[in-house]
């Protein structure tokens, strides 16, 4: 546990035992199979990613291959490529369901839980960033 300027104990979550490159993909290509078949997500990626799937999956492996092995490969800007897609705080509760259901059933319980509390940071930020949801920054 690391300790915030207040005192307060702060949790550190690390790299779960045991997560490799072909968990990754399997939890990648496993969730976005669902992502594109889903009434409410799948528009809104098959109109950003129209004819891309395959360079997306890759980005998205390398993009938690950067997170979970801290292998550096996703070189990408999340707000950037989000903006301008019309997400709402019910989309990214709807892509969170999806993915924690998917990581709890792809990997061992203490990966799962990796997987599902960084997607929720991730979540959070990319709302913030893109000023909507609870967390959002409302400045005048």
């Amino acid at each position: 546990m690391a300790h915030s300027a207040a005192g307060r104990s702060i949790p550190i979550v690390s790299p779960a035992e045991g997560v490799t490159e072909a968990m990754i993909r399997e939890l990648v290509e496993t969730f976005y199979d669902r992502v594109i078949r889903d009434p409410d997500l799948g528009p809104i990626f098959h109109k950003a990613l129209s004819g891309r799937w395959s360079r997306h999956l890759a980005l998205m492996v390398d993009f938690w291959s950067s997170i979970a092995l801290r292998t550096g490969r996703y070189q990408g800007k999340p707000q950037a490529a989000h903006m301008g897609m019309d997400l709402t705080p019910e989309l990214f509760t709807r892509w969170l369901f999806l993915f924690e259901r998917t990581a709890k059933e792809i990997c061992p319980p203490d990966a799962a839980a990796f997987f599902v509390d960084r997607a929720q940071r991730i979540a959070d930020s990319l709302q913030i960033g893109l000023g909507i949801g609870p967390k959002a920054l409302r400045l005048p």
